[in-house]
Formats: structure tokens, sequence, C-alpha cells
């Protein structure tokens, strides 16, 4: 008898404990729904406001040094012109030390070594 009574009132039980589930998930979730639409529109102002700063303010400064970069550039070939060339100037004791050669190529030029800038003098060292 237990068993039948129990049977026939389960479904409405789990009925009643259903819909208060419900309703209070409901609840959570339109306050879930309302925070996630506030995130997302905050996070497209906040894009936008980055996408401005990118283009009027991060692009003129890119020109800007890149420009300023070149006229140092220039400036600096337009001294070295100048110069005397480089087999006349002055090649100190603590240039070009070397112990022993180099593995590459005649021994005495380095990886980073640029024929318009460095010399050497072998017969003075």
């Amino acid at each position: 008898m237990f068993a039948a009574r129990f049977a026939r009132s389960a479904p409405r039980a789990a009925a009643q404990l259903r819909a208060t589930a419900q309703r209070r998930f409901a609840s959570t979730q339109n306050e879930f729904i309302a925070e996630r639409q506030h995130l997302k529109e905050h996070a497209k102002g906040t894009t936008e406001l980055w996408r401005k700063i990118s283009i009027y303010g991060v692009i003129p400064c890119l020109v800007a040094a890149g420009a300023n970069a070149w006229w140092l550039w220039t400036a600096h070939w337009e001294h070295w012109e100048h110069m005397p060339p480089l087999e006349e100037r002055t090649e100190y004791a603590y240039q070009n030390i070397r112990t022993r050669n180099y593995q590459w190529g005649n021994g005495d030029k380095t990886l980073f070594w640029n024929d318009e800038v460095n010399y050497h003098r072998k017969d003075k060292v």
C-alpha cells in the first residue's frame, strides 16, 4: 500500500521540485544574460576605442619614426662621405685584435664584417 501511494506521488513531487528549480534557474539565467550582454557592450566600446587608437595614434607615430630613422640614416652616410678613405684612417691597437684566424673565409674577417666600414691592415699588426 505504501508502495502504491509512493508511486502515485513520486511524479507530482518530482514535478514540484523541477518547477522550483526551474524558477530559480530562470531568475539567475536572466541575470546571467543581462551580465553577458553588458560585457558584450563593454567589449564593443573597448574594441572601438583601441581601433581608433591604432589608426589615429599608432600609424602616425610609426610614419614619424620611420621618417626620423631615414633622416638620421642619410645624415650618417653624408658624414661618412667627408671622412678620409678607409686605408688612410688611424688603426688603434685595440681594433681588430686577432689571436688566431677565423675558421671561415680568409681568416681575417668576422661574421659581421662590412667592407664599406671595416678595414684591417695586416702589415701593421
